[in-house]
């Protein structure tokens, strides 16, 4: 099994060992390393696979550093070409803040950078137990490595522990870090080897300054166009801060117009009820007009003194006089029973 690469990687995954040891669980399985590092969760899920299997043997070529390093800390056995080189360092994650902050955010910032100071040296503590383990060192001797971060040579790893054995081939070759390579690294926080550093150095000349200028020239050219980001960005919010203005004057006009309506339909009900409640009240005052007016007609007539009269009374139409005054108090208790309803 071949792993290179980026540990994490499609070609240097965890699924894709398991496989491999999964097909050969009671055969020797030979891993050959060649990696730069990468991800610590990736290197201890390989770790605890080749633990369990228990008969894996492991084989460093070329440059290996960092996660590629821990990947082999379960193997059985460890071997390395004389050629090679061999890296362990403190864990380092990726911290970038492009923003503004006042004294409220910078101190939400700073507990985000805390808690993650905490997180890795926990890593890197777990990392030395494990290279201790290995090495039959102690945990501090092997976190004052891991804190040097510098190139071990294959005959270094060896005598740290870290291989069990150096393979010599006629034809191996030392490592060539081109400076892509060496960049590379650099971006990545491994350490470039002295003597390629001072390689560098040595070929600095003609060549050297023109890449400085075209390296500078594209940094200028990054950050204008940073700048214009930025401008962009700064014009984008002041948009939305204009489109939510408009928007909360739009909203104030129609609460305005709402408010407007409502006060309306408050005086119309008003003015309707005053028109009505006038109404019942000149209705009332004609009943009660029209019971004083009866009420004095028999007043009257209780007062007036009989006739004198010769004429034969007729029962008949005495029925008829009792008839009409029958009639007459019945209008009265209904205009009373009237004018109490509309009263109440």
């Amino acid at each position: 099994m071949h792993l290179r690469g980026y540990v994490g990687g499609w070609d240097f995954d965890a699924e894709y060992v398991n496989y491999i040891l999964n097909k050969y669980p009671d055969e020797p399985v030979n891993v050959l390393i060649e990696s730069l590092g990468g991800s610590l969760a990736t290197a201890l899920s390989i770790v605890s696979a080749f633990r369990r299997h228990g008969n894996v043997h492991v084989h460093f070529v070329g440059m290996n550093a960092s996660a590629a390093t821990i990947a082999s800390m379960g193997a059985k056995s460890i071997s390395i070409d004389s050629s090679s080189m061999y890296l362990v360092h403190k864990a380092s994650m990726e911290f970038f803040k492009w923003t503004d902050a006042n004294s409220e955010k910078l101190a939400q910032i700073i507990k985000e950078a805390n808690q993650m100071k905490t997180d890795l040296e926990k890593m890197d503590a777990n990392v030395a137990a494990l290279y201790a383990g290995r090495c039959k060192k102690s945990q501090e001797e092997m976190m004052n490595l891991m804190k040097v971060g510098g190139w071990l040579t294959a005959k270094k790893a060896e005598e740290w522990g870290f291989v069990d054995e150096i393979t010599e081939y006629e034809d191996d070759q030392p490592p060539v870090i081109n400076d892509a390579i060496a960049a590379d690294m650099m971006a990545s926080g491994i350490p470039v080897p002295v003597q390629v550093a001072k390689s560098l150095e040595r070929k600095k000349g003609f060549f050297a300054r023109i890449f400085d200028s075209f390296a500078k020239m594209f940094e200028q050219q990054e950050n204008s166009s940073i700048n214009q980001k930025s401008q962009q960005t700064m014009a984008k919010v002041t948009e939305q801060q204009q489109e939510a203005q408009e928007q909360q004057e739009e909203s104030q006009e129609q609460q305005q117009e709402t408010q407007e309506q409502q006060t309306e339909n408050q005086e119309q009900q008003t003015n309707e009820q005053q028109t009505e409640n006038q109404e019942q009240q000149t209705e009332v005052e004609a009943l009660r007009q029209e019971i004083n007016t009866l009420r004095a007609e028999i007043q009257a007539l209780k007062g007036a003194p009989g006739d004198k009269t010769t004429k034969v009374i007729d029962t008949k139409s005495k029925a008829t006089e009792e008839n009409a005054f029958t009639d007459y108090i019945n209008t009265e208790m209904s205009a009373r029973e009237l004018y109490n309803a509309i009263k109440r």
